[in-house]
């Protein structure tokens, strides 16, 4: 696997609350989270001709179980 890339990210703190909560209830980090909309916003702007992107590692799996069933 390639080496990640790091770098420091000002931010809202009422955005990063807001980031929080979201990847609390995908079961994510918040910097998984960040980088999951990042992907999915390269990969919309590339078009559907492009390759999907990889999931990520901490990313729960598609169609998996859910809640109470």
């Amino acid at each position: 696997m390639a080496e990640r890339k790091s770098f420091l990210l000002r931010i809202d703190p009422a955005l990063w609350a807001d980031l929080e909560a979201w990847a609390a209830d995908e079961l994510r980090s918040v910097n998984g989270q960040i980088e999951y909309i990042l992907k999915q916003a390269v990969q919309k702007r590339k078009g559907p001709s492009s390759a999907p992107a990889q999931p990520m590692p901490d990313e729960p799996p598609v169609g998996g179980a859910t809640e109470g069933g």
